[in-house]
């Protein structure tokens, strides 16, 4: 595929969102005595985010920072959970849980496959500037540039994210590639005009998640980063590809 850069969605498609909250929820939890069903309750944080966001698109809500967003929606599961119990400074800790994900082992990889070749790369999510600049680093996730939700001042899928990463890439939107894991960031990147890849995550949700496919339209399908990296010119890998890995051209 020939584009002169690609922006990455981060909560999901280049890291392990799931099980790296949880494990943090069950820690803190763990501390404060409290027993509970924590993917369950990870699950409702993140399922509560969505709904949030709307509010905010939709003009209910003033425009917040997703620090202050996960902490919002925090607090609402868990009154749900009975988990009352934890304090002000115990959920400081897990609403910067979203700072400390664990990658997929594809990602770093890819990324650095990326690094090499002329494609520009940078982060394109909902999480802000500070987190993601913290998240990238520990979780050895390289780009060239952290962009962000929060410089539009809003948060995907408005278009304006996307025509904004555009514009500060100096890039046309055709030439732009968004990659996702998630068929609704997809299709809004494409009808702000930009080229679109489509990476499974199966595990995002859990083992007993329903499955994803890829949204009508994608132009580009593949196995993971590794693939995606191959796709767009990278050479040589640093560890061999998944077995059965590969990737497909849809447009």
């Amino acid at each position: 595929m020939d584009v002169d850069a690609a922006v990455f969605d981060v909560f999901g498609t280049l890291t392990d969102w799931r099980s790296s909250v949880s494990r943090e929820l069950a820690g803190v939890g763990g501390r404060a005595g409290l027993r509970a069903d924590w993917p369950a309750v990870t699950d409702s944080w993140r399922r509560g985010y969505h709904p949030a966001l709307g509010r905010i698109l939709s003009g209910e809500m003033p425009w917040i920072p997703l620090d202050d967003l996960h902490r919002l929606v925090l607090d609402e599961v868990l009154t749900a959970h009975r988990l009352d119990r934890l304090g002000e400074a115990e959920r400081d800790e897990l609403v910067r849980a979203w700072h400390r994900l664990r990658p997929w082992p594809d990602a770093p990889v890819g990324l650095e496959m990326l690094h090499r070749t002329r494609v520009v790369t940078a982060s394109l999510s909902n999480g802000g500037v500070g987190l993601l600049a913290r998240l990238t680093k520990q979780a050895g996730l390289r780009f060239d540039c952290i962009l962000s939700a929060e410089l539009a001042r809003s948060y995907k899928p408005d278009p304006r994210i996307y025509r904004t990463a555009a514009e500060l890439l100096a890039v046309e939107p055709r030439r732009l590639l968004m990659v996702a894991c998630h068929p609704d960031d997809l299709e809004a990147a494409a009808r702000a005009g930009l080229r679109t890849a489509y990476v499974p995550r199966p595990l995002e949700w859990g083992p007993d998640a329903d499955p994803v496919g890829p949204p009508d339209g994608v132009d580009l399908v593949a196995d993971d980063i590794v693939a995606l990296a191959h796709a767009l010119g990278a050479s040589g890998a640093d560890r061999p590809l998944t077995s059965g890995s590969r990737v497909s051209q849809v447009h």
